[in-house]
């Protein structure tokens, strides 16, 4: 099962969301993502959030056509989103896409990124991406990884989310590496390439935040 959840950033910065459905997908709203997903006439699985940021019309809507609508008080310790995410966690899905979770405000989107790191993600070992029109962002632990060329997401980056990441290896790549030591606040694996059709990266101890982007 995938799940797909879709928050409430600005609506510029999230595709075109049929084409990520699918027979084993599930839609999660949160906030105006809920009708972000109405407007691009996608049934929400289950909703979330304190809808603070929709008119009385579209809150209206969202309760007549989802069935299931958890609203909760603006003032609590988790944002709607990890709300949201906690729940689909509870789930065992084996993939967790995050669309309009970019854009807009920077302290939700760092926020955003926070969620990724959340141990109960890296426990269940559930790959969970921040998909927008010019970036996919996904978190890699240590060991070796493949990666596919992708004519839309030209640029690979890797930003060490731990202090250090140890004996960093990159193959297939424009500028390669081989077992390096980067630091967290390090630059020196920011705005790579592949050279082949698919390349492969490893390390022995670390996180890496890895960025997918186009220009």
């Amino acid at each position: 099962m995938i799940i797909n959840i879709v928050a409430g950033g600005p609506g510029r910065y999230i595709p075109e969301l049929k084409e990520y459905d699918g027979e084993v997908v599930k839609w999660i709203g949160v906030d105006r993502g809920v009708y972000t997903l109405l407007e691009q006439s996608m049934e929400p699985w289950v909703a979330f959030g304190d809808f603070d940021s929709v008119t009385d019309e579209e809150w209206h809507l969202i309760q007549e056509k989802v069935q299931e609508v958890n609203r909760f008080k603006p003032e609590k310790d988790e944002t709607d989103l990890e709300l949201a995410l906690n729940w689909a966690i509870d789930q065992n899905p084996d993939n967790i896409n995050i669309f309009g979770a970019t854009g807009g405000r920077l302290d939700h989107f760092m926020g955003n990124l926070q969620l990724l790191m959340m141990p109960s993600l890296v426990e269940k070992d559930i790959h969970v991406e921040i998909i927008d029109v010019q970036n996919r962002i996904y978190l890699a632990t240590a060991g070796g990884h493949s990666v596919e060329k992708n004519k839309d997401l030209h640029y690979i980056s890797f930003v060490p989310v731990t202090d250090f990441v140890e004996d960093i290896t990159l193959s297939g790549f424009k500028y390669p590496l081989k077992k390096r030591n980067i630091f967290r606040g390090s630059t020196l694996c920011i705005s790579n390439e592949l050279i082949q059709s698919s390349g492969t990266f490893s390390f022995s101890n670390g996180i890496l935040m890895v960025i997918r982007s186009s220009d």
